[in-house]
């Protein structure tokens, strides 16, 4: 059971470190204070995972259970990694055989077990190139995308929701029937038409917020659970000319940990 750090930590470091002041500024200091003392930070440096975002995907999962039986799976904006490395371990993914595939503009150090694009999602050759890569239909389709904050909370909104929607199109296009779609997004408007695609091609969604998810944040997760199955004729994002190659969108750098 995945549960969240109580009462200290496992690393046998101390948490309320400060850091000295020197040259850093006010802000900076601060965040590095807050990633350092950070218990789930911490514990995932003990456990062996490339980020704190890999109990998000855990305590999701332990309510939900969308890894269970997942065979292929597709993580979007996977930088710098933690989420795929739970998927290769699901999937019993190795070299020879990968079962996932990650995507990411940004180079990702070699995973076991996991193919891994340098590309930004956003290029057109994007999807063809992960179910190549892929081998097959996945059952789990997961984004971690999110658009750089600019400090304007509606802007950063509606530009995450761009990136979500994109990925949400990708899902409905690959899946296969009773398959899963994760993806984060931000707390306000303007996703409206994405939640009724989502509910027209799932049998459940949901918005989950894990506890690894700082309560500060305005991070959200979209859940679609039991793809319906791809309908005869349907819109495709990919062979509808709606333009995807918007460079000025880009994915949340999991490593520097914002959220």
């Amino acid at each position: 059971m995945t549960k969240p750090p109580i009462g200290g930590n496992r690393t046998g470091r101390k948490l309320g470190q400060k850091v000295k002041k020197g040259k850093l500024k006010a802000s900076s200091r601060r965040w590095i204070e807050r990633h350092i003392n950070d218990p789930y930070v911490q514990r995932a440096q003990l456990e062996g995972y490339r980020a704190r975002a890999a109990f998000k995907l855990l305590e999701i999962d332990e309510k939900h259970k969308i890894l269970s039986g997942a065979k292929r799976i597709i993580d979007l904006g996977a930088a710098p990694g933690s989420w795929s490395q739970i998927a290769a371990k699901v999937t019993n993914s190795t070299d020879s055989d990968p079962k996932v595939v990650a995507i990411d503009f940004l180079e990702l150090d070699p995973l076991a077990g996991v193919h891994i694009l340098q590309l930004d999602f956003l290029d057109p050759t994007a999807p063809e190139k992960l179910m190549t890569a892929l081998g097959g239909t996945p059952d789990l389709v997961l984004s971690d995308m999110a658009a750089p904050t600019t400090g304007h909370r509606q802007t950063d909104h509606i530009r995450t929701m761009h990136l979500c929607e994109v990925a949400a199109y990708f899902a409905i296009d690959v899946l296969g029937e009773g398959g899963h779609f994760l993806a984060k997004t931000f707390q306000g408007g303007a996703e409206r038409e994405l939640l009724t695609l989502l509910k027209q091609n799932f049998k459940q969604v949901i918005h989950v917020k894990p506890a690894a998810s700082r309560a500060e944040s305005v991070e959200m997760f979209l859940l679609a659970k039991g793809f319906k199955g791809r309908k005869p004729g349907a819109a495709s994002l990919y062979d509808s000319g709606t333009e995807i190659d918007d460079r000025e969108v880009a994915d949340e750098r999991d490593s520097v940990e914002a959220e």
